[in-house]
């Protein structure tokens, strides 16, 4: 059996880990946000590193050697955590501002049209679910500020520190709004006249209460990172 021969100054041993891969592992494990956003900035981040360390291999310096100066020149796992959580909080902070903008008014809209649609039983719960459907409403009224507060307006003025926390609980908010609508809805709908009008947008807003939830859930885990 022939025994395995030198390694040469720029290659990496072959039996040890990746310190590369270890410090892409480092920063995934740590990040919090849009998986697909993530897994590009962390894929970038080790890509470049791995350019400066071929750079430097291709010097002559021993890949160990390189490996440290090429981490000294990016910053350590640790120090780049905080500038990346920030750029995935803002985006998690957008996508749960765009989810509730989008849904709730179209929503707000069914929940009217089925207390204007015409008379029937259930109305304590009809007028409920409208009442709901006004504070759902004002959280997407939030979430729309804070599209535009994280978006073309960033570029001018710094994005409040709070702000994608506020976005998350105004997700909440707007979340267990359409929950519960949506329980009073489809609760409303069996002695109803028009209940087949009231079903379906009672099945439309738990539909959209799971993705609003999910979406806020996450924020708030990017926000508390």
């Amino acid at each position: 059996m022939t025994a395995p021969g030198p390694t040469a100054p720029g290659a990496r041993p072959a039996e040890a880990r990746d310190p590369i891969e270890d410090y892409a592992a480092a920063l995934t494990g740590a990040l919090r946000g849009p998986s697909r956003l993530k897994a590009r900035m962390v894929e970038e981040i080790r890509d470049g590193l791995a350019d400066t360390v071929a750079a430097h291999t291709g010097e002559g310096v021993p890949y160990p050697d390189a490996v440290r100066r090429a981490v000294q020149e990016f910053g350590t796992a640790d120090e780049l955590v905080p500038g990346c959580q920030r750029e995935l909080t803002i985006a998690q902070a957008r996508h749960t501002g765009r989810v509730a903008a989008l849904t709730v008014p179209f929503l707000a809209g069914c929940w009217f049209l089925t207390w204007t649609s015409g008379p029937g039983d259930g109305w304590p719960l009809r007028l409920l679910s409208v009442h709901l459907g006004c504070v759902a409403a004002a959280a997407a009224l939030l979430a729309a500020v804070a599209l535009t507060a994280t978006g073309p307006l960033a570029r001018r003025l710094p994005t409040p520190r709070r702000l994608p926390l506020a976005v998350a609980w105004s997700g909440t908010a707007a979340g267990v709004a359409m929950g519960i609508g949506a329980l009073a809805l489809l609760t409303a709908a069996a002695p109803a006249a028009n209940w087949p009008l009231m079903a379906v947008a009672g099945a439309l807003t738990a539909v959209s209460h799971a993705g609003v939830t999910a979406s806020a859930r996450a924020c708030r885990h990017c926000a508390r990172a």
